[in-house]
């Protein structure tokens, strides 16, 4: 599982393989994506209902009259100042005519007075008439704008249901994509944790834990915010830009394209940013991890670091790396305050064309001051998916070098794993054999060199050497965790390559020296999940291991909570849960891995209790550097850098005076047996 570096281009085999994750819930996607072209639309409407509003309603009544015969066939448009007479019923004070005329006109403006002279001359045809302008009564203008007041009141109720439209349809379209996005990590989770938990321990033996974890949480995360939130955010941005240079073309060609000369600057300046910012993200991604990577390893050492008053100096240890990283976090502050403000005055710049052009267009009659509103609308709302582009486009790539690591964990290879038709075992005797096993961790570094023996049912068989002999080698082998490059290792005569790992496992209980105990209670910690382990079986085998007494003087007995760890509790009781939860799930095989190497004093007689009571009727293999612990099993093995020197009893060896009686006056020497 090695660290990719992030590549600049995206690769189309991480995408295929998100989009594989993502095909199931296709038709969610579909129709999320359909409500935000919805939404999309709806904002784009916005702004040409109050553009329409000023020109039809606001400004169109107040300021552009037309003069009209009084059988009302045809409409003449003269400056600013006539209006129809039916719209002027009931207001007596602007019915303003020529007496003589054959066909009387009506004229109604409200400006003052002194206004008047420069307006008195009006042409109509071919007609030059001169009018006394009478200015309207505040009530009369009321009177004559009603039917606008109404409009204008349907504008604004048009207004704010296209706005509550947008906000109910961005709302299910969020819940829509939200949940998506989560089955789409669930599953994506739920692989990785699945595939880590079928990996050997020799993935676990060259990765570092911490790592893992990252991908199983950190990573998946990174997925989920792009899957909820970047992608959805992105393609509304482009839709957005894209929907409002169209509309801005179809209004005026030759305004939208004044606002277009910004545009390269604009370009520019996203791929600056986006070059700039890549670096600087990626350099702090390093430097938190780099921190969390010796917070990781430091507080879990705390104990050392105690000892040997090392406080300061790790102190000033971290002190530098979170300096590095404050520095990193500036340059970025610095480019995000060059780049916003940037963003910002060409946003400036856009809404000065637009005003300056387009008001010359307005007083020139080429535009309505409606459209002019709309453009500087849509200004506003130009820029805004520019930035949010430009800033998302690291997280985008975050995640896909992301994707790529949690792809890269998937495709480790399971080095174990069953045959297509595997043997099933109901039963098992323990009879174990190994035949000639060759074995190394690394290609040819041999760590167990042409290994023979065998075990009956029900003996017990004891492993020594010296560190690095290959006595834990031989359990994980057993166990296996491991598969052999040479020769064959037998359980009852079937090679145990043939047996379901599921099956195998299941027969075998292994004890460790460090006892394990997960977040739960002290019943959880000892079924397991094993709902078929009942609470009677649970105390029975408490009791038959001499756990029940210290159990039951806890608050809550066997509810009791246990922290990660079992730190609350003692070596010796973790080791006599252990004992409980090994006897509870019945196993035909013991494997003691140094179980007896570190034991709590004040316990160590229920826990050499507990131990024969485990073994008796069991086949039982025995690591132990104590030889004291070992002296009744019926077979001791000897092993030395890889291969078994000697095999006999306890006596036995030590009457040959070799290798086992060498390291037994040793022990004994040190003061150790």
């Amino acid at each position: 599982m090695a660290e990719s570096k992030e590549n600049k281009n995206f690769d189309p085999r991480i995408i295929k393989r998100l989009l594989e994750y993502a095909k199931p819930y296709y038709k969610y996607i579909l129709f999320s994506f359909v409500l935000l072209l919805g939404v999309v639309a709806l904002e784009l409407i916005r702004p040409i209902i109050i553009g329409r509003a000023i020109d039809n309603v606001i400004i169109d009544n107040n300021q552009i009259y037309s003069i009209v015969e009084e059988d009302g066939k045809d409409t003449y448009r003269v400056q600013n100042y006539y209006i129809k007479k039916g719209n002027v019923s009931g207001i007596n004070a602007t019915i303003v005519y020529d007496e003589g005329a054959e066909h009387p006109y009506h004229l109604v403006i409200g400006i003052e007075e002194e206004e008047i002279p420069a307006l008195n001359t009006i042409n109509v045809r071919d007609y030059e008439e001169r009018y006394i302008i009478i200015p309207l009564e505040r009530n009369d203008i009321k009177h004559l704008r009603q039917e606008d007041i109404k409009n204008l009141i349907y504008a604004a109720g048009l207004f704010v249901l296209i706005l509550a439209l947008g906000l109910i349809i961005s709302y299910i379209q969020t819940i829509v994509l939200n949940y998506t996005g989560q089955k789409i990590i669930y599953n994506i989770r739920n692989d990785v944790f699945k595939h880590v938990e079928s990996l050997s321990l020799k993935f676990f033996s060259n990765h570092p834990i911490g790592r893992i974890v990252t991908r199983v949480t950190n990573d998946t995360e990174t997925l989920n915010e792009m899957y909820t939130s970047v992608i959805v955010n992105s393609v509304k941005s482009i839709v957005m830009v894209a929907g409002i240079t169209i509309m801005m073309f179809l209004l005026n060609v030759e305004l939208t394209l004044y606002i277009m000369m910004i545009m390269p600057i604009i370009v520019l300046l996203t791929l600056w940013f986006r070059k700039t910012s890549r670096k600087l993200y990626r350099e702090i991604r390093t430097k938190v991890a780099n921190i969390n990577s010796f917070l990781s390893e430091h507080i879990s050492g705390m104990k050392i670091v105690q000892i040997f008053t090392q406080e300061e100096r790790k102190y000033n240890e971290f002190d530098e790396a979170n300096k590095s990283l404050n520095q990193s976090h500036i340059k970025q502050l610095v480019i995000f305050s060059i780049f916003r403000p940037a963003m910002y005055l060409l946003y400036v710049l856009g809404l000065f064309l637009v005003l300056y052009f387009g008001g010359k267009r307005v007083i020139s009659g080429h535009i309505t001051i409606g459209t002019l509103v709309i453009f500087v609308q849509y200004i506003s709302n130009f820029f805004d998916p520019i930035q949010q582009l430009a800033e998302q486009f690291d997280i985008i790539q975050s995640a896909m070098a992301s994707s790529e690591k949690i792809f890269n964990l998937l495709d480790e290879k399971i080095d174990i794993i069953d045959v297509e038709e595997p043997i099933s075992l109901p039963v098992v005797k323990g009879r174990i054999e190994f035949k000639n096993v060759w074995f190394a961790y690394v290609d040819e570094e041999w760590i167990l060199k042409d290994v023979s023996f065998v075990v009956e049912p029900g003996e017990v068989a004891a492993f020594v050497g010296a560190t690095g002999a290959g006595k834990t080698s031989i359990i994980n082998l057993i166990m296996r965790y491991y598969d052999i490059q040479k020769g064959e290792i037998l359980l009852d005569g079937i090679n145990i390559t043939q047996i379901k790992k599921e099956d195998l496992r299941k027969n075998i209980g292994q004890m460790l020296q460090d006892v394990f105990l997960f977040t739960g209670t002290i019943n959880s910690n000892i079924r397991l999940k094993n709902e078929e382990i009942t609470d009677k079986e649970i105390v029975n085998a408490s009791v038959y291991v001499n756990a029940d007494k210290f159990i039951r003087k806890l608050p809550k007995q066997y509810e009791e909570k246990v922290s990660e760890g079992g730190t609350t509790f003692s070596a010796g009781q973790r080791q006599l849960l252990s004992f409980a939860r090994t006897l509870a799930n019945k196993p035909s095989i013991l494997i003691l891995d140094e179980a007896t190497a570190n034991i709590d004093t004040e316990t160590e007689q229920l826990i050499q209790d507990a131990l024969y009571k485990l073994m008796e009727g069991r086949t039982t293999l025995v690591v132990a550097h104590r030889l004291s612990t070992i002296q009744n099993a019926n077979k001791i093995i000897v092993l030395h850098k890889g291969k078994i020197r000697e095999i006999g009893s306890h006596q036995k060896l030590l009457a040959k005076k070799g290798l086992y009686y060498q390291l037994y006056e040793l022990q004994h020497q040190d003061g150790v047996l």
